[in-house]
């Protein structure tokens, strides 16, 4: 399905920058929406939660500012990601703020309920999903979402089990709203590729951590600069929930990557995961416990979200124009 025009207007290149635990904040969402990419960021990395609506202020005034300083430039609309789970304690709050100040786009993880779809199209906004498998999107279209993020093997996080040729294939079969491939895409080729799948846009995560405005460490910054794929491990160890995790920082901590749960779609016995976490006790998981994508071998430098929006450009260009000549 071709992007509505109301959002293909707004931007430089396909691309939506993933909403990241901790690393995203306003001064990231902003760099990325002036250069012309849709920047997101998770509604719990505003803490408290009363800080959510000024935060998605800060990132309104900065786009506009910018906007008005360089009105020849491109800048892309924001999104906010919400945990739509009923543990979530700030779903409603933050639902709410997001709903007041009419958010451009709401992208959904866990559960895909109707309601929050109908609230986020009262005002002419766009609601995004995150699904790791068929059942899922299934759902998640029968709540009347308009994209689908299809998390495919391999992501950053809380990534799905499945491989992006057949996934993307699948769900396009029967699905023509707007279709985002996540998993491994580093370069201006990887969005070319996505395209020629069958996606619509490309949903880059990992990479942003290695950048200037990132709200991560210089070591986490540098660890995804010196890591390859053989690097990333998948497993519900420490969460509950399969994730991809950078073995180095497991090893800071005298954690054996060798050690831990395999990768495995049911959750573990609750009191095996209650020891593990008490055994992990002295260790905040999110916060020490790294996470990247397997497209980390890709990453050789810490770049300015500017800089590296625009090599993703010249290489998107420099593909399209290699594949028009086939």
């Amino acid at each position: 399905m071709p992007l509505p025009k109301s959002l293909l207007n707004q931007l430089s290149l396909p691309v939506v920058g993933a909403p990241m635990f901790l690393v995203s904040s306003p001064k990231l969402v902003i760099s990325q929406c002036c250069s012309g990419i849709i920047g997101t960021f998770p509604t719990l990395n505003a803490r408290p939660q009363e800080t959510l609506r000024s935060w998605i202020q800060e990132i309104k005034e900065g786009c506009l500012n910018y906007q008005e300083q360089h009105p020849q430039s491109t800048v892309a609309p924001f999104g906010i990601n919400l945990v739509a789970l009923d543990s979530n304690k700030r779903l409603e709050h933050d639902l709410n703020i997001c709903l007041e100040e009419k958010v451009p786009i709401i992208i959904t993880s866990m559960r895909a309920p109707s309601d929050i779809s109908q609230a986020i199209h009262s005002y002419g906004g766009i609601h995004f999903h995150d699904v790791i498998n068929r059942r899922h999107a299934e759902k998640a279209i029968e709540a009347g979402v308009d994209g689908l993020v299809l998390v495919t093997n391999g992501a950053g996080g809380h990534a799905g089990m499945l491989n992006p040729f057949a996934f993307v294939k699948e769900i396009r079969s029967f699905f023509d709203g707007i279709i985002l491939l996540a998993g491994c895409l580093t370069s201006g080729k990887d969005i070319l590729a996505s395209q020629i799948l069958g996606a619509d846009l490309a949903y880059i995560g990992t990479r942003f951590i290695a950048t200037k405005e990132a709200n991560a460490s210089e070591m986490y910054k540098n660890m995804l600069v010196s890591a390859t794929a053989q690097d990333i491990i998948y497993t519900p160890e420490f969460t509950g929930v399969n994730i991809n995790i950078l073995k180095p920082s497991l090893k800071k901590y005298n954690i054996n990557p060798d050690t831990v749960s395999p990768p495995r779609y049911k959750k573990p016995n609750p009191l095996v995961l209650a020891w593990k976490h008490w055994r992990l006790r002295d260790i905040k998981k999110w916060k020490d416990l790294w996470s990247a994508g397997q497209g980390v071998g890709n990453i050789s430098s810490i770049l300015s979200v500017a800089d590296y929006v625009d090599q993703l450009e010249q290489e998107y260009d420099l593909a399209r124009n290699d594949y028009l000549a086939l």
